[in-house]
């Protein structure tokens, strides 16, 4: 059986991964409210402002490093037969922690000083964003992997 990573990442396949992908990013963002829904449409819409096109070329940077993330979380649905979907969801604190290293390593190295900002600005509730996405993430990985 290839590995997630081999899935997501198929010639032919890995740019409508980042299409879906870029998708599920404009969908949470669009559905954010109040102080904090704000400061997360701010910051996005100043990150997009600053380099047109930087979201897909971020989600096709860290593609490969996401799905090392979460391979190990497919690996375990199969094993519980249970849906990845579903078992992303249920494990939704882990799966978000997994996904935040990848991120938090590469903000750290970003060059950009505005981008890094914005990033450390918004990271304190970055854990709980990445949880409420994670019915989007799950069947993203369904479509794909499931």
């Amino acid at each position: 059986m290839p590995s997630l990573k081999e899935m997501l990442t198929a010639p032919g396949r890995r740019q409508e991964v980042i299409a879906d992908c870029v998708t599920v990013v404009d969908q949470e963002v669009a559905s954010k409210g109040g102080l904090t829904g704000l400061a997360v449409k701010a910051a996005y819409a100043t990150v997009k402002a600053i380099k047109p096109g930087i979201i897909p070329q971020a989600v096709d940077d860290l593609l490969d490093e996401f799905a090392e993330k979460l391979e190990p979380f497919q690996g375990q649905a199969l094993e519980a037969s249970q849906p990845v979907d579903e078992y992303v969801v249920g494990h939704d604190g882990e799966v978000a922690e997994a996904l935040l290293s990848v991120t938090d390593a590469r903000a750290k190295k970003s060059k950009h000083a505005t981008i890094r900002k914005a990033y450390e600005k918004l990271r304190p509730s970055g854990k709980k964003h990445v949880m409420e996405a994670m019915p989007r993430v799950g069947r993203l990985l369904k479509k794909y992997a499931g």
